[in-house]
């Protein structure tokens, strides 16, 4: 009797939960078309830049640099 008005409840609160997720996912998805339709370079360049790697780390400069701080006298 318990369990059949939990599992009810639990029913009712959770269609209404996943058709609205459902309807989200859907709407960023045909946005997501669109934009794609119209804009194809902006697409290529997105997803070209997902396999492009980072730039190098900076390399630390050498006793023989021309800049030396003020402190290192």
């Amino acid at each position: 009797m318990v369990m059949d008005r939990i599992l009810q409840f639990l029913f009712v609160v959770a269609v209404p939960l996943v058709l609205v997720a459902g309807a989200v996912v859907t709407l960023f998805a045909v946005g997501a078309l669109f934009y794609a339709l119209e804009n194809p370079d902006a697409l290529r360049q997105w997803v070209e830049g997902m396999f492009r790697r980072g730039p190098k780390p900076p390399k630390t400069t050498g006793p023989d640099h021309y800049y030396r701080p003020y402190w290192a006298k």
